[in-house]
């Protein structure tokens, strides 16, 4: 999966946290309710525009964070 087509980081948007593209959901949110112990399922009756594909995204990008490396990413 490449985490890019589904997460965004504008300036204009939510002070440029990631968000999932289209909206302004945080990617943060997402992993906080994963990590609360919220299904995949719950997650998006909760937060209904968005889709499991999202999720899949959300954890991708955490997991690149994670390796305390730069990611390129493109402003929008």
């Amino acid at each position: 999966m490449d985490y890019e087509k589904n997460i965004s980081i504008n300036p204009n948007i939510c002070h440029g946290k990631p968000v999932i593209k289209g909206t302004r959901v945080l990617v943060s949110n997402i992993l906080a309710s994963l990590a609360a112990g919220e299904s995949h399922q719950e997650i998006i009756e909760n937060y209904s525009n968005i889709t499991e594909d999202d999720i899949r995204a959300s954890l991708e990008f955490a997991g690149k964070l994670s390796q305390f490396e730069s990611l390129p990413y493109e402003l929008v």
